[in-house]
């Protein structure tokens, strides 16, 4: 066996020296003698945690008779990460992957979601090309826990699942995707939980500054890079009894993504015809601050103190310029089919129809913040106590107006025969201001928005106590109990002014009208630029004229939901042979009690100065509980050294889930659209759903055959009950409104007014979802002439097998697959990513461009570029491009070749520097 002795400097590079001379290992081509030698290395886990007498190095052929004087092993940035996340997974009782910074502040990826998308399993949505939200295996966003630290972290909207683009890469050391849980950890994960570590100063040796700064930028977006700085202390005093760690920084980014796409079609004798096609440009700016502080106190050898606190602020501004072209207002007998092929009028002629000229703007402040406080006493012989309190808190508040105008197009054609481009063109230029005389617009609507207010904020208490036995294969016994109180609420204010401005002091597109060029980059055959609506012109306009917009309160859009969550949990560890083979696992119990209680408000007669809304006619309260008892088991098997067998089995849930379309609450909001109609928003709400549940096993076979290397490969299965799934749908009548749905499936009333009502079930039927995964990383030292090589890939498949009607995956592609191809030394690096997901299918609920009938996303995939230069121990800098290949979101309807929607983000890139003091 070999002894090796690492002293970690944090999470600083690591080097380490074979004290023995020598070591099994894999034949190195460049030895002169072609003696049988390999370079080993071993690193600390997050921690500072201190290994001896490890011998991790594959079996090979003896060393020469000749002994030689051995190398020093150095391991550097990115693969000491690689290799202290597959060492913590190793060690892991749970299935589990992970990611570990290559320093303080130094993580392999742009941001939070993008870099847990190298997981096996794991997918993301992107808004403008840029990474929000995460889906596990095939559950979307809503179904994944997040914790900090262990402990819940609330998301700054509670109604898009949890944004961690609000979030800079700074903040973690470390992030754990917990794929089989144990009995001590929070529930509702039914996809899984994602815990991100923070730097912690007991884990870092000594005084570290760091400086750090970024200019970034991207392809679509005109102007300078932007910047971002970053300040990290870490210290330590008393003797090393305190630990002090702060790190801030701030950021500004722009982003810009153009989509072009056929929002409504047509169906007759199964044939689809356009009925309205869109422009939409997204400018996007973003400010964010972040502040992450932690003190840690261990006045004695058995007693510590950890108070640890995070906050994240995003401010982010957006201006959304759309072309709306409604084919078939006035008349659907506007559109003439020219080509019919295989069900779809490929190529159509559009006369006397309307065009809307829509800008709009957004305003989204938001923000996330945690503070937890930690004891931990170990005084009592074989005893281990632990005491948590935890507050954690997101708000976003979301203001929003547009001006709306519309006018008439005598004509144009569209092409959509082949989808790689699209073939649109009008009668009348698209920047001809002249068509914008406000004596003769159809419509000239300012402002229609509304104000929201979003909060979620949860306070906990928990106590664990942990009693080591060490009797037989029970190595020890832990209870606990905790306490969670938490509040989701909502507040909606809309203002809406006149449905049309007076020409007389309109402002007029010829003189404040914005240029809007470029747009889809060449991607396609069309007007690439327009004219588009000066708010700051209209803001005046009403201004100079004494006008004030009346601000309605919205009763149906607006709800508090507020739960008290009670769970205890009991758990054995288990330490012991079976057949001579080593096993380590434990086994649990976790009992959750659940009591709900909703608020909000029953609308009556519409609100007489704002139709949009309506009036409060009453409150109602609506109260639920529910208790679920969660078994769990997680055992890993030794077969040999260096093959493990995991095999983990739970009872795991989500609660009701809150999405920007289905609310606990019943909620009703009303808009007027581009063509003039009105539009009811309703959802039936969620307080009545039951949670849903699911039996889930894995079953994993992992192969860790040298240093930094591993080979692993598991099925898994969950059978999900009370599945909620969401539908639209159409009743004969609401609130003694008569209704039907129109020949596009739109469900409207006699007077033509839109009715947009989704209603919330639990599906009866349990949904099987099941799968593969396959995660290899393999350092290429001993195959190729060069050393530093190495690769890391990983390919996931969920069953996609589904029933057409009840709860479904959507979001949810068949085939997922990551690969890095990199190269580093002690003073460059270089990596190559690719990214792959397979289709995958959306309605309406999941993409504000699926449309009410829905769409299917096609396959894509994603390659990124990092490049590295340290300078010297102190400085190092690198440069980031990411989406190379400018990877573009494409959609079909029903067939690959019925064109629905296409993208255009383009490439981004970075350039960066680190100086450490």
């Amino acid at each position: 066996m070999v002894c090796l002795t690492i002293k970690a400097r944090g999470l600083a590079a690591v080097s380490a020296s074979a004290v023995n001379g020598g070591y099994k290992n894999m034949i190195d081509p460049k030895s002169k003698n072609a003696a049988a030698r390999r370079k080993a290395f071993t690193l600390a886990l997050l921690g500072g945690v201190c290994f001896a007498d490890m011998a991790l190095a594959q079996a090979a052929p003896a060393p020469a008779a000749e002994p030689e004087a051995v190398d020093e092993v150095i391991v550097t940035a990115f693969r000491k990460s690689l290799a202290t996340a597959l060492e913590v997974k190793r060690k892991d009782v749970r299935v589990s992957d992970g990611i570990s910074s290559e320093d303080i502040g130094k993580f392999p990826s742009e941001n939070i979601a993008e870099a847990i998308q190298r997981i096996p399993g794991v997918q993301i949505s992107n808004i403008n090309g840029r990474g929000s939200t995460i889906s596990i295996r095939g559950l979307g966003p809503q179904y994944a826990l997040t914790t900090v630290n262990g402990q819940a972290f609330k998301s700054s909207n509670f109604t898009d699942g949890f944004r961690y683009d609000v979030i800079q890469t700074e903040l973690a050391s470390g992030i754990q995707v917990y794929k089989s849980p144990t009995a001590e950890m929070d529930a509702g994960g039914l996809a899984g939980t994602v815990n991100i570590d923070t730097v912690h100063p007991f884990d870092v040796k000594g005084r570290q500054i760091i400086l750090a700064g970024k200019l970034q930028k991207q392809d679509l977006v005109g102007g300078d890079p932007t910047g971002k700085y970053g300040l990290t202390y870490v210290d330590h005093f008393l003797d090393g009894k305190l630990g002090v760690f702060l790190g801030g920084g701030y950021q500004e980014l722009k982003d810009r993504g153009d989509y072009l796409w056929m929002d409504r079609w047509t169906v007759s004798n199964n044939v689809y015809t356009p009925a309205r096609l869109r422009y939409r440009r997204i400018d996007r700016e973003t400010k964010r601050s972040m502040l992450n502080g932690a003190l840690q106190f261990k006045p004695t050898s058995d007693l510590q103190i950890d108070l640890i606190g995070t906050y994240a602020e995003d401010k982010t501004t957006q201006h959304i310029h759309q072309q709306v072209f409604l084919f078939t207002t006035p008349s659907a007998s506007n559109v003439v089919p020219v080509t019919v092929t295989n069900g779809t009028a490929t190529k159509v002629q559009v006369n006397n129809f309307r065009l809307e000229n829509n800008h709009q703007y957004e305003n989204r402040p938001q923000s996330t913040g945690a503070l937890t406080a930690n004891v931990h006493y170990t005084g009592i012989e074989n005893w281990d106590f632990k005491a948590t309190g935890h507050y954690s808190r997101g708000s976003a508040k979301h203001n929003e107006e547009a001006a709306i105008l519309g006018v008439n197009i005598p004509s144009a054609t569209v092409d959509i025969s082949n989808p790689k481009n699209i073939v649109f063109t009008t009668s009348t230029a698209l920047t001809d201001t002249a068509q914008y005389n406000p004596s003769s617009l159809i419509r000239n609507t300012y402002p229609n928005g509304a104000f929201r207010t979003i909060d979620s904020y949860e306070d906990a208490a928990q106590f664990d106590a942990k009693r080591f036995l060490d009797w037989g294969v029970l190595e020890s016994v832990q209870a606990g109990a905790k306490i969670r109180h938490e509040v989701l609420k909502r507040y909606v204010i809309r203002r809406d002014g006149q449905n049309t401005i007076p020409a007389s002091y309109s402002p007029t597109m010829a003189s404040s009208g914005l240029s809007i060029t470029n747009f889809m980059d060449g991607e396609a055959t069309l007007p690439a630029a327009w004219v588009s609506p000066n708010l700051d012109a209209y803001r005046e306009a009403l201004k100079a004229q004494g006008v004030t917009v009346y601000e309605a309160f919205d009763p149906a859009g607006s709800y508090r939901v507020e739960r008290d969550l009670t769970s205890f949990y009991a758990m054995a560890n288990l330490k012991g042979e079976v057949l001579s083979k080593t096993f380590r696992g434990n086994v649990g119990v976790r009992s959750e009690s659940t009591d709900q209680t909703i608020d909000g408000y029953i609308g009556g007669a519409a609100n007489p100065l704002n139709t949009e809304v309506k009036l409060v006619a009453g409150t109602y309260t609506a109260k639920k509980s529910y208790d679920n008892i969660l078994p769990s088991a997680n055992f890993s098997l030794d077969l040999t050294d260096n093959l493990l067998l995991r095999v983990a089995a739970a009872k795991v849930l989500v609660r009701p889930i809150i999405d920007s379309s289905n609310q606990l609450a019943r909620t009703m909001t009303s808009t007027t659209d581009t063509s003039g109609v009105k539009v009811f928003t309703i959802s039936t709400g969620q307080g009545n759903l039951d949670p849903m549940t699911a039996n889930q096993l894995d079953l994993t076979l992992e192969w860790y055959y040298g240093q930094g290397n591993g080979l692993s490969a598991g099925y898994f299965s969950k059978k999900v009950k009370n599945g909620v799934y969401s539908q639209l749908s159409c009743p004969t009548a609401y609130e003694g409104v008569s209704l039907s749905k129109n020949t596009s499936g739109v469900c409207v009333a006699g007077n033509g007014d839109n009715y947009m009502i989704t209603e919330s079930l639990n599906d009866s039927k349990v949904v099987d979802i099941h799968g593969y995964e396959v995660n290899w990383q393999q350092s290429l030292d001993a195959w190729l002439p060069i050393n530093g090589f190495g690769l890391i890939a990983n390919y996931t498949h969920v069953n996609p097998a589904q029933s057409t009607t009840g709860f479904r995956l959507a979001n949810l592609s068949e085939h997922t697959a990551n690969g890095t191809l990199y190269w580093e030394n002690q003073t460059f690096s270089a990596r190559l990513s690719a990214n792959y997901r397979s289709a995958y299918d959306q309605t309406s609920v999941e993409s504000f461009f699926a449309g009410p009938l829905g769409h299917t996303v096609k396959s894509r995939t994603q390659l990124d570029l990092n490049l590295g230069y340290n300078f010297n121990e102190h400085l190092s800098f690198a440069f980031a491009a990411m989406n190379i290949n400018n990877a573009q979101e494409e959609a079909y309807l029903g067939n690959s070749s019925r064109w629905q929607e296409t993208s255009v983000t383009g490439p981004s890139y970075y350039l960066s520097f680190q100086y450490k003091m």
